[in-house]
């Protein structure tokens, strides 16, 4: 597209802006290079005023074969790298154009002199880069223009299907292997995985689970695009933030104990079901009474198409409103504190998801993200940490039932809030810091729960088994 001369001269909050260039380096009768004929070159303005003089600018080279991920090609990926880059202003990638048939990516098909080149296109890009640059940067002489790396663990990628939700919008489910650090062995490892992401939130993994080839041979060298098919291995979390979010079990481990001696199964609600790994891996391996509500049901299709989501008497998921749904459970409690309940909610017109059955839970799981990337990726969403809502989660807890929730602070300000609005509604927070820098499990009791241990305790036994001893070490009192 042709651009004003001045276009880029002063940063505009949320500016955005794509063009096409030759590339300065490219010439047709040389050997192949991993930088084509022409280059797009994308820039982005931070969507809140900074301060600094000069304003903080970077470029980025976009990783060869990979310029048709949504992280790359879209104005939500970029915002979401931009707002991961610290003190950035302006936010500059070069790469090239996207393919339509960009559904396969194999880091090792790269030629053997991409790593030289990009060094080079660095240095004969600056040039070209200084008319993309403020004014502001100008003030000292020539400014230096850094150049971020982008890198992941994703060793080779294929597309398994692109659909829309009503709710989330695009997705993509893809088949991935990764390279990852075996700490017991202290050497690297591969493993194919799968993973759930949405167009309007490209960086973020919604679900992601282990998947293994359908063959039987060890020796095939298997490849995503080929004929091998893969099934999901349901019995391992390997999302960060859901084992802490299942150690939690350990602070009322008694009491659920207690239930199952009974014969009566423990009732969980899941608010958010993703690809439901979280719900299958609670009921396989606890043997609990788990209900899910998703609002698209896009995302319930594909979790039982690709993720091993599969409903049965013990396994329940709708689509719903979650904070519907939680009102619909406070209502009964109330009814039932007052005498006057049968045991069934009238759905007012609404969908009756768990046939009107709407008894307390002793624990909920609440997953759900802010869906505005504006500001960076943050959950749970401002709706849920309203007080009202709140009180309807306690009224709709056992006495010594527990919330347990995933939040990703966008600041520290904002988890201070949250903790706040926890405070004033629940008797007791734990939590647990994933160590991922980015995600904490808040859990918020209904009432004291006293002391958990119990070496005998079949729920403490089963949760040493299944997860990593340190995240049940990890759970601290605030």
């Amino acid at each position: 597209m042709a651009v004003d001369g001045g276009t880029f001269e002063t940063l505009v909050p949320s500016q955005f802006i794509s063009l096409t260039i030759r590339n300065p380096l490219y010439r047709s009768n040389s050997s192949p290079t991993p930088y084509g004929a022409l280059l797009r070159i994308a820039v982005l303005d931070s969507p809140v005023g900074m301060a600094g003089e000069p304003p903080g600018i970077a470029a980025m080279l976009v990783p060869v074969d990979r310029e048709h991920d949504w992280i790359f090609s879209t104005k939500e990926g970029h915002l979401q790298l931009l707002l991961n880059s610290q003190g950035i202003s302006r936010l500059i990638l070069v790469g090239n154009l996207p393919q339509s048939s960009g559904d396969y990516y194999n880091r090792g098909r790269l030629l053997n002199n991409t790593e030289a080149y990009q060094v080079e296109i660095e240095e004969s890009l600056t040039l070209i880069l200084f008319g993309l640059l403020p004014k502001a940067c100008f003030k000292n002489g020539l400014p230096q223009i850094p150049f971020l790396a982008y890198e992941d663990n994703v060793i080779r990628s294929s597309v398994v299907e692109k659909c829309f939700g009503s709710c989330v919008g695009e997705m993509l489910v893809e088949d991935i292997e990764i390279e990852i650090h075996d700490e017991v062995r202290d050497l690297l490892k591969r493993e194919f995985r799968r993973r759930l992401r949405f167009k309007r939130m490209p960086n973020f993994v919604q679900t992601e689970i282990r998947i293994s080839p359908c063959i039987i041979d060890d020796s095939v060298n298997v490849e995503l695009e080929g004929e091998v098919k893969f099934w999901p291995e349901m019995g391992v979390l390997v999302h960060p933030y859901l084992p802490p979010m299942v150690a939690s079990l350990s602070l009322i481990a008694n009491y659920i104990q207690q239930k199952l001696d009974s014969g009566s199964r423990p009732r969980v609600l899941c608010v958010g079901v993703g690809g439901g790994a979280l719900l299958t891996f609670l009921a396989s391996h606890f043997g609990f009474e788990v209900m899910g509500v998703e609002a698209d049901e896009m995302v319930l299709r594909v979790a039982r198409a690709y993720f091993g989501l599969k409903d049965g008497e013990f396994l329940r998921v709708c689509v719903g409103d979650g904070i519907e749904v939680l009102d619909k459970f406070s209502r009964h409690a109330i009814d039932q504190n007052l005498g006057s309940s049968s045991g069934h909610v009238d759905t007012d017109g609404c969908l009756d998801i768990f046939g009107g059955c709407y008894d307390r839970m002793d624990l909920m799981m609440v997953d759900l993200d802010s869906g505005d990337v504006r500001n960076g990726i943050s959950a749970p969403p401002s709706e849920f940490i309203q007080k009202s809502v709140l009180v309807a989660v306690k009224l709709a807890l056992h006495k010594l039932g527990i919330l347990v929730i995933n939040v990703i602070p966008p600041s520290r300000s904002f988890y201070d809030y949250v903790i706040l609005q926890f405070r004033e509604v629940f008797s007791e927070l734990y939590e647990i810091d994933v160590g991922n820098g980015e995600n904490y499990v808040l859990i918020a009791t209904a009432s004291s729960i006293g002391s958990v241990y119990d070496s005998e305790n079949y729920i403490l036994k089963k949760l040493k088994l299944v997860l990593a001893v340190s995240y049940l070490d990890s759970i601290r009192k605030i």
